[in-house]
Parts: C-alpha cells; sequence; structure tokens
C-alpha cells in the first residue's frame, strides 16, 4: 500500500449494476438508490435497487452453478488456488479499495488501510489454505460395515451483511462459503454496496466461475426479506441488529434453512485496580471509539474499579479532547463521521438519554462541525446499570462508565444484559483474569487488550448476540452437511 502522507484522492466509481451470473445488469424495476458520503452528505452515485426479481435471478445463477458443479465438485486445491488470485487482487488494488470503504463508509483512510482490507486480504488467505481441508472420518460401527462421513458444501448461501466493516464482513462471508463450495447470493448494506461490487467484479477477473458469487444492492424488507423466503436458498448469513435477526428466523422456519446470525453487543471492559494503568486507559479508549464505536464488540460498558476511577476519566477526558476528528480522506484523522443520517440521529438521542437518566456528561455530547455526520467523542459517568445508555446498543461514539468495589460482583454486573459477543478483563493477575473468562457469558475475551482479531479465531456471540461462529475452522461448519456413507462388507 501506498504511505500515508498527504490527502488521498477519491477514487472512480466503477460498478453500481447488479452482479448476477457473471453480468452487469440493471434492476429489473429499473430503480436506483442513492449511496451519500457520511462525510459531506453528498451523493456519491445511484446504485441498482435490486428486490425480488433480481433477488430469484441472482439465486437461479447460483443454483445453475452449484448444481451443475462447476465448482461445488471443483477440485478443492484448484477452489484455494482461485481464493489466493482473488486475495492477490484485492492485494494489488488495496489502495483503491481502501479509499472506497472510506467514501462510501466514511471510515478514516488510515483505518481502511491499515486494518480494513489487510483483513480482507487475510481472511480469505487463511480460507483458501482450508479448501483442501475439509474432510470427514471413518467410524468403527457395529457389524461387517465400513462407515465413513463426508463434508458437503451445504448449497447456495444468502448472505446479508452490515455497513461498519464492509469489505470485511463480505470477505467473512465469502471465505468459508468458498472453501466449503458453496455458491453465493449477498446483499450489502444499501450504506455501504461499493467495495462489495468492486470485489465481485475482483473475484471473476480471478477465474471463480460466473455464478459462484452474485451481489443484488438493495434494502432488507424487499431484497433482503426476498433471499430469506426464496425457496432455493439453503442457508442465510446474517451480521447486523437483533430485531431483523429475528425476522430472518420467523420468515426462515417453513423451509428451515440453516441460519448463523452475528448480532450486536453491549460488551464489558473490566479494569482492576492492579491493572497496568496507561495499558487499560489506552485500550478502554480504543475499545469504544475505534470505527466511530460502530463495533458490534465495542467495549460501551466500562467497569473501573473505584480507586482508579477518577485517573481512568481524566485519561479517557485527555485522550477524546486530543481526537481528531474531519475529512476522512485525511491520513492524521483519527474519526471520521457516523454512517448516516439515522445513526447519527440515534447516537445523539442516546445521548440525551444518558443526561435524562442521570448521567453526567464529562466529554463531548455534540455535533462536530455543521457538514457531515459527525459526534464527538462522549464519555458519560455516574452511570449506573439499569440506564438506556448501559443496556441499549448504541452504535456510536459514546462511552458509559460504571465504578465497582466489589470484585466478586462485577461477574454479575458484566453478565447483566441479553448481550453476550464480547469483554475484557484488565489486570496484572492471571488468576484473576482467567477466573473472569470463565464465568463471563461472552463469546470473546480479551485479557490486557482488545479488539484483537485473526481469521483463524473464532467469533460470535452468546445469548441474544448471534448463532453459531465466524472465522476458523469453526466458521466452516454452518457451510457444510455431514453425510453419513455405511457399507456392507
Amino acid at each position: 500500500m501506498a504511505t500515508m502522507t498527504e490527502k488521498v484522492a477519491r477514487p472512480q466509481i466503477r460498478q453500481t449494476q447488479c452482479f448476477i451470473g457473471g453480468k452487469w445488469i440493471p434492476s429489473a424495476s429499473g430503480k436506483t438508490f442513492e449511496t451519500i458520503h457520511p462525510a459531506t452528505e453528498e451523493v456519491i452515485a445511484q446504485v441498482a435497487e435490486g428486490d425480488k426479481e433480481d433477488i430469484d435471478l441472482a439465486v437461479d445463477a447460483a443454483r445453475a452453478q452449484f448444481d451443475g458443479g462447476q465448482w461445488s465438485q471443483l477440485d478443492a486445491r484448484d477452489r484455494g488456488a482461485l481464493m489466493h488470485k482473488l486475495a492477490d487482487l484485492i492485494e494489488a488494488e488495496a489502495d483503491e479499495l481502501a479509499a472506497l470503504e472510506t467514501l462510501d463508509n466514511g471510515k478514516p483512510i488510515s483505518d481502511s488501510r491499515a486494518a480494513d482490507i489487510p483483513l480482507v486480504i487475510d481472511c480469505l488467505r487463511y480460507y483458501a489454505g482450508w479448501a483442501d481441508k475439509i474432510q470427514g472420518e471413518t467410524i468403527p460401527i457395529r457389524g461387517d460395515y465400513f462407515c465413513y462421513t463426508r463434508r458437503e458444501p451445504v448449497g447456495v448461501v444468502g448472505q446479508i451483511i452490515p455497513w461498519n466493516f464492509p469489505a470485511l464482513m463480505a470477505a467473512w462471508k465469502w471465505g468459508p462459503a468458498l472453501a466449503a463450495g458453496c455458491t453465493i447470493v449477498m446483499k450489502p448494506a444499501e450504506q455501504t454496496p461499493l467495495t462489495c461490487l468492486r470485489m465481485a467484479r475482483l473475484a471473476q477477473k480471478a477465474g471463480i466461475p460466473d455464478g459462484v458469487i452474485n451481489v443484488v444492492p438493495g434494502y432488507g424488507p424487499t431484497a433482503g426479506a426476498a433471499l430469506v423466503k426464496h425457496p432455493g436458498v439453503d442457508k442465510i448469513a446474517f451480521t447486523g441488529e437483533l430485531a431483523t435477526a429475528k425476522i430472518i428466523q420467523r420468515e426462515a422456519a417453513d423451509s428451515m434453512k440453516r441460519l448463523t446470525f452475528e448480532l450486536g453487543g453491549k460488551s464489558p471492559n473490566v479494569i482492576f485496580a492492579d491493572a497496568d494503568l496507561d495499558a487499560a486507559a489506552a485500550g478502554a479508549h480504543f475499545a469504544l471509539y475505534f470505527n466511530q464505536g460502530q463495533c458490534c464488540c465495542a467495549g460501551s460498558r466500562l467497569f473501573v474499579e473505584d480507586s482508579v476511577h477518577d485517573e481512568l476519566i481524566d485519561r479517557l477526558v485527555d485522550s477524546n479532547k486530543n481526537r481528531r476528528l474531519g475529512d476522512p480522506f485525511d491520513p492524521d484523522t483519527e474519526q471520521g463521521p457516523q454512517v448516516d443520517q439515522a445513526q447519527f440521529d440515534k447516537v445523539l438521542k442516546y445521548v440525551d438519554y444518558g443526561k435524562a437518566d442521570g448521567a453526567r456528561c464529562v466529554s463531548g455530547g455534540n455535533r462536530h462541525g455543521d457538514q457531515g455526520y459527525f459526534v464527538e467523542p462522549t464519555l458519560f459517568t455516574n452511570v449506573t446499570d439499569e440506564m438506556r445508555i448501559a443496556q441499549d446498543e448504541i452504535f456510536g461514539p459514546v462511552l458509559s462508565v460504571l465504578k465497582f468495589s466489589d470484585v466478586d460482583e462485577i461477574v454479575r454486573r458484566a453478565n447483566n444484559t441479553n448481550f453476550g459477543l464480547a469483554a475484557a478483563v484488565w489486570t496484572r493477575d492471571i488468576g484473576k483474569a482467567h477466573r473472569f473468562a470463565s464465568q463471563v457469558r461472552a463469546g470473546t475475551v480479551w485479557v490486557n487488550c482488545y479488539d484483537v482479531f485473526d481469521a483463524a479465531a473464532p467469533f460470535g456471540g452468546f445469548k441474544q448476540s448471534g448463532l453459531g461462529r465466524e472465522l476458523g475452522e469453526a466458521g466452516l461448519a454452518a457451510y457444510t452437511e455431514c453425510k453419513t456413507v455405511t457399507v456392507a462388507m
């Protein structure tokens, strides 16, 4: 990637139509929707607005490709080689893709370049290595029989991704599906369709057969709902809000589609008095404010032992004051805008809730500037467990700090939420850290760190934070079916 010393130029917009069966086509209705640059509120491009008819075409293309076997029956090592080729092409266009991500989502270009696109490449390469290692077992059953299992692709998968990490969420979904031999119909978030469409073009350029990857931009109630209800879809993988996942569960019940969900969180981040306070303060700041607070696993409930509470607050306030907000194409920018007007309004609404419920806003709490969807990094103290800002997922740069003194009660308070996606603990006492990790109800627990991701490490939630896992070997399970074969000898 190019070094970041000057403001980055905006990328060229190349793909805005539906990608179905290897062809770029307008929506069947001819309708389009606007995608907006959230830093300036200007229209970037008009994108094809797919709905049921377009989903039908895309599922037909994916079904024909899967049933025809060109991809699902391709030698697994050759599948892996094509996935490596896709990763190579993304790496070659990493600067352009990072700029496209920043344009569509608003995240700082430094984050797009250093985190999002490199993680996309790593994820695809990781799963490319799995393609020829999906194996069955031989089983010693009673009698004169030879029994073995096969892991076979689940079929056509519908994948619905969010807007907070558009390119990375596409890679998290594509990687295991492609390695397993599935074919894909993806609906990207309507706020951020551009990188997904560009990656589809690169997949075609890599030699992945037409019909393996299909992308239909559009809205959830139309394109998304049609994908969930379609009888030709074998599995739905969804990342997004809990309320939407509940709708998907109900709609998928008749067809018994396989389902995986990666949903929201209200993750506890616990700092004990014996922690390295320099590392803990920096980690707590990153845990919430990274990506404008638009992370499902954001450390939005910060529990601080009372003896170090005031010192931690002072450090966080100083970090907020020094945080650079502004043009996301400026390499020095640390925080960009919220993704759209709706998210901007939601964040400021919760700031009002915090004040109304009696929390103390000691930093931020306002719009930044007069153009774009910028919200100041906001910090609340005097927060109690029952407050709305301590219970609801805000998905913005609003940090709630809660005091604790009773070590024995902190796990109970950390678990006092319907979510269970992630958690973290900061302490020099490794025994205390392991006890916390074993008792907290969360799919990922970080110790003396936060937001450490790797394609090999499974990610997903307990409770209402999801079903199944993404990444790692565990992420492959949802894209395969286990077949038992028994042979009389």
